[in-house]
C-alpha cells in the first residue's frame, strides 16, 4: 500500500489509536508495524483474530496481561554463560508470571475452546515454569536487591555484617561521647568514608587522635580518621562485605542457569505473549469505537452500513450507507464546501484500509468490504512555493502518478476533480479522466461542484451521482450520504445565511443562466422529496420493528397462557379423579361390610344392598365424567405468589393482599380490608406489577451502569486505615459483583503502617482468595494485588 494514501486518509492515527490500547512496548511495536494486506486469507485470519479477542472480552473481562519485557538479550547473556543482574531476573520472573496468567485467562474460565481457536492455540504454546518463577520471586526483592531468604550463607553473612557494624558503631560511640575525645571533634557524630566508619577531627588535634586518615574537608579544617582501635573491626566488615558481594554473585549465577535451561521456552512465550497483547489491543480498540467485523469479499464491491469516520466524535455523526461496485463502479459526490464530501472519502479509503489491516470498522452488523491491491488518494491541497507548484499543478501531479500506477484492482479517491482552474476545462478534464478509469473497471470516488459533471453522471452508464446531506439552517453537514441524487450547491443560501447582502445574491442569480437555475430547482425538489421518502421510510421501518416486537411478546404470552392453561387443567383433572376414585373405594367397602353383617339366607336383602351398591358406582362414575369434563379452571390463577402480593378475590370481586404463602393445594390466606379469609390460588388473579417491575428496572439498570465501570485499580493514598478500608469495603464489593478476578490497591510505601493495616483487612475478607505485593515496575510494594474468589 502506497505511504501517500496511508498518510492523506490519516491512517497513521488510527494505528496511533490502536497502539494506546496495548499494554506492553512488545505489543505497541507490534501494532505500529500493522500494514494494510490484499491477500484475502491473510484478511480472513486477521479479522478472525480480532473477533476473538472482543468476542472473550466481552464474555469474561480484560486480560490479565501484564509485564512483557524484551529478554532478548538477557536469554543470549543465559544461553552462553554470562551472569543476569537482579533487574533481567526480575524481567524474566514477570515474563513467566504474565504467561502464567494468561494461559489461565484464556484456558480456566470454562469458555468453549471451539469458539476461540486461535486464543486457546497460543494459550497452549506458553509453558509455565512455577518453580523458576517462585526461586526468582523468593531470592531477587528489586533491580539491585538481593533477598536474604536467598541462601542460608547468605542470610549468616548479612546477620555478621549487621552485627559488626553494631560492635564499630558501638565502639566510636563510646569514643564521641568520652570527654577525652570530645574537645579533639569538629562533631559528635559516626561517618563513612571509602567504605570505612571513621570520625571528624579537628585538623590541630589529628595527632591526639590516633588512627588511619581517609578523607579531610574542602577547607582543611576536619579530618576524617579511622581510630585504630576499629580498624580491625572494619577489616572484618570489609572482608564480609566482600562474601556477601561473592553469595550474591553465586546466587545471581544460580538462577542465570536455571533460566538458561528454559530460555527457548522463554523466548517463545515473550513472542506468544507479544502477539496475544497485539490482539486484545485490537479488540479493545474494536470495542472503544464501536467498531463490528465486515464481510470481505473478493469481487471489488463494497456496501458500508451505518459507516462512521473513527478518528471523528461518535455522538456528532449521522452514519452515512455508502455503496459501489454493482451497479456502477463509480461514484461522483456533488455539493457545497464544508458539505461533508472529503469526510465521506475518507471514510470510504479509511475503513477499507482498516479492514485489510485486520481491524474491524465503526459501522453496522451487514458491512461488506472488498480488498484493493492499491488505495490512491488525491485528498487536499498540496501546493509547494519551493517547487512553484499551484493547486491545480500539485492536484494534476498527484493525478498523473495515480493514472500512471493504478491497476485493475485499485481503489481511487479524488477531491475536487479538475478544481484550480477554468471550470469549463476543468470539467472536461474530470470527465476524460473518470471515463479513462471508467473504462478500466476501476473503483473510483470522485467529489465536485461542477454542474457539467452533475449532467455526466447522469447520462453516463457505469456512473452515479451523489450529494451529502447539508442542514442550510445551521450552516453543517450531517455527513448522510444521499445516492443517486447530485448535490445542490447551496451556494447562495450559504451565503445570504452568512450575511451577504441580499441585493448582491440576487444579481448574482441575474449571471445565471435560466436552466442552470431550473436545473438546480429541480435538484433542490428531488432531495427534499428524497429526505421525506427516507424519513417516512425510516418510521415505517421503526414501526414495523415496533409491531414485529409486540407481535413476538404477544406471541409468548400467548404461548405461556396456553401452557398454563393446559397444566391448570391437566392438574384440576388428575386431582378430581383422585378424590372421586377414593370416594368410590370408600363406597365399595362400606358396602362390603355391610353385606358381611347380613346372613347369606337374607337373598331379599341381599340383592337390595347389591341395587344401592350399583346405583352409587354409576353416580360416582357419572360425577367423575362431568367433573373431569367441567370447564371450572381460572385462566388466570397466578403459578406462585409471595407475601405482600396484590390480588383479586374472584368470588367476591374484592382486593387483597396475600399474608401466608400457598401450602401444597394451593390453600392461602388473604387480607381483604378488615377480613382475613382462607382461598385457593384458583381463586385468585394478581394485579399488575407494572410500576413495581419499573423500579425493579431502573434499580437493576442503574446496577449495570455502575458495575460496567467499575475499575481494575483503585488509589486510597493520602487515607489513614479505617478511611481506606471503609472505601475498599465498597469496592471489593463492586469488583466482586462486576466479576474482576484482579484488582490492584495503590497505598504507597511511606512508613508501611498503610499496607500493614490494608494487607491485614484483605486476611479476613471474604472476597480475596489471595493477595501479594505488586510487580516492581507496578508499583512494588507501594501496591497490593487482590485475587478475587
Amino acid at each position: 500500500m502506497n505511504e501517500k494514501a496511508l498518510r492523506v486518509l490519516e491512517y497513521n492515527k488510527i494505528i496511533d489509536m490502536l497502539e494506546s490500547k496495548a499494554t506492553s512496548s512488545l505489543g505497541k511495536d507490534m501494532c505500529q508495524s500493522l500494514k494494510p494486506s490484499s491477500e484475502y486469507e491473510e484478511v480472513q485470519s486477521w479479522q478472525k483474530e480480532t473477533s476473538e479477542a472482543v468476542m472473550m472480552m466481552l464474555q469474561i473481562g480484560t486480560p490479565p496481561i501484564g509485564p512483557i519485557f524484551d529478554l532478548t538479550a538477557s536469554l543470549k547473556m543465559a544461553s552462553i554463560g554470562g551472569c543476569l543482574s537482579p533487574k533481567q531476573l526480575l524481567e524474566v520472573g514477570d515474563g513467566l508470571r504474565t504467561s502464567r496468567s494468561i494461559k489461565k485467562y484464556i484456558s480456566s474460565n470454562g469458555v468453549n475452546k471451539d469458539k476461540y481457536p486461535v486464543l486457546f492455540t497460543l494459550a497452549d504454546g506458553l509453558q509455565n515454569h512455577i518453580e523458576l518463577e517462585k526461586h526468582i520471586e523468593q531470592c531477587i526483592l528489586t533491580e539491585s536487591q538481593v533477598s536474604d531468604n536467598a541462601s542460608s550463607e547468605l542470610r549468616r553473612i548479612r546477620k555478621s555484617i549487621e552485627s559488626k557494624n553494631a560492635a564499630i558503631r558501638n565502639k566510636l560511640e563510646s569514643m564521641i561521647t568520652s570527654p577525652v575525645y570530645q574537645k579533639y571533634l569538629q562533631d559528635s557524630l559516626i561517618t563513612i568514608r571509602q567504605d570505612r566508619f571513621v570520625i571528624p577531627v579537628k585538623s590541630e588535634h589529628k595527632n591526639q587522635v590516633k588512627g588511619l586518615v581517609h578523607d579531610q574537608s574542602a577547607k582543611g579544617s576536619t579530618f576524617y580518621i579511622e581510630p585504630l582501635a576499629v580498624v580491625e573491626l572494619n577489616n572484618e566488615l570489609r572482608e564480609l562485605v566482600m562474601q556477601e558481594h561473592a553469595e550474591i554473585e553465586k546466587i545471581l549465577r544460580m538462577l542465570t542457569e536455571e533460566v538458561a535451561v528454559v530460555a527457548p521456552a522463554i523466548a517463545v512465550n515473550i513472542e506468544i505473549l507479544t502477539k496475544i497483547d497485539f490482539l486484545f489491543a485490537k479488540g479493545k480498540f474494536a470495542l472503544d469505537i464501536k467498531a463490528v467485523e465486515p464481510e470481505i469479499n473478493q469481487h471489488k464491491r463494497f456496501r458500508i452500513k451505518n459507516g462512521r469516520h473513527p478518528l471523528l466524535p461518535k455522538d456528532s455523526v449521522v452514519p452515512s450507507n455508502i455503496w459501489l461496485g454493482d451497479h456502477f463502479t463509480t461514484l461522483l459526490i456533488t455539493g457545497p464546501n464544508t458539505g461533508g464530501k472529503t469526510v465521506t472519502l475518507k471514510t470510504v479509503g479509511l475503513l477499507t484500509l482498516m479492514a485489510q489491516a485486520g481491524l474491524h470498522v465503526p459501522a453496522d452488523y451487514g458491512t461488506e468490504l472488498t480488498l484493493f491491491d492499491e488505495v490512491f488518494a488525491d485528498i487536499g491541497d498540496e501546493q509547494s512555493i519551493e517547487q512553484s507548484l499551484s493547486t491545480f499543478s500539485s492536484h494534476m501531479t498527484n493525478i498523473v502518478k495515480i493514472l500512471r500506477d493504478v491497476t485493475a484492482n485499485s481503489l481511487v479517491l479524488f477531491d475536487e476533480l479538475g478544481a484550480g482552474t477554468d471550470p469549463t476545462e476543468g470539467a472536461a478534464l474530470a470527465m476524460s479522466i473518470l471515463d479513462q478509469l471508467k473504462s478500466k473497471n476501476i473503483r473510483t470516488l470522485a467529489t465536485t461542484h461542477y454542474s457539467e459533471l452533475k449532467e455526466y453522471a447522469i447520462i453516463t452508464e457505469g456512473i452515479e451521482n451523489a450529494c451529502v446531506e447539508f442542514d442550510v439552517e445551521t450552516l453543517s453537514p450531517t455527513y448522510k450520504l444521499l445516492i443517486g441524487i447530485p448535490g445542490k450547491s447551496n451556494a447562495f443560501e450559504i451565503s445570504e445565511k452568512l450575511g451577504l447582502n441580499t441585493t448582491v445574491i440576487a444579481k448574482a442569480r441575474e449571471y445565471i443562466h435560466k436552466d442552470d437555475i431550473r436545473f438546480e430547482d429541480i435538484l433542490a425538489n428531488i432531495e427534499k422529496n428524497q429526505k421525506q421518502i427516507e424519513t417516512e421510510r425510516d418510521e415505517a421501518i421503526r414501526m414495523r420493528l415496533e409491531i414485529e416486537k409486540l407481535k413476538n411478546s404477544l406471541k409468548d404470552k400467548e404461548d405461556k397462557w396456553l401452557r398454563q392453561r393446559d397444566d391448570l387443567a391437566k392438574k384440576a383433572k388428575d386431582e378430581a379423579r383422585a378424590i372421586l376414585k377414593e370416594a368410590k373405594d370408600e363406597a365399595d367397602e362400606i358396602v362390603k361390610e355391610l353385606r358381611s353383617i347380613k346372613s347369606s339366607a337374607d337373598q331379599s336383602r341381599n340383592k337390595e344392598i347389591e341395587e344401592m351398591r350399583r346405583r352409587l358406582s354409576d353416580g360416582i362414575n357419572k360425577n367423575s365424567d362431568s367433573a373431569i369434563d367441567a370447564d371450572v379452571i381460572n385462566e388466570f390463577a397466578p403459578e406462585k405468589l409471595l407475601v405482600g402480593d396484590s390480588v383479586r378475590v374472584l368470588s367476591i370481586n374484592q382486593e387483597g393482599t396475600v399474608i401466608t404463602l400457598p401450602n401444597d393445594k394451593g390453600d392461602l390466606s388473604v387480607q381483604v380490608g378488615l377480613m382475613k379469609m382462607n382461598v385457593n390460588l384458583k381463586q385468585l388473579s394478581v394485579i399488575s406489577k407494572k410500576k413495581k417491575d419499573e423500579k425493579v428496572y431502573n434499580k437493576v439498570r442503574e446496577f449495570v451502569s455502575k458495575t460496567a465501570s467499575i475499575s481494575p485499580e483503585i488509589d486510597v493514598r493520602g487515607n489513614n486505615t479505617e478511611e481506606a478500608i471503609a472505601i475498599l469495603d465498597k469496592y471489593l464489593d463492586d469488583a466482586a459483583i462486576s466479576s474482576l478476578s484482579q484488582v490492584r490497591i495503590i497505598h504507597g510505601k511511606g512508613t508501611g503502617a498503610l499496607r500493614k493495616g490494608l494487607q491485614a483487612y484483605f486476611k479476613g475478607h471474604p472476597h480475596v482468595k489471595k493477595f501479594e505485593d505488586a510487580a516492581y515496575n507496578e508499583g512494588g510494594n507501594g501496591a497490593t494485588v487482590i485475587i478475587l474468589k
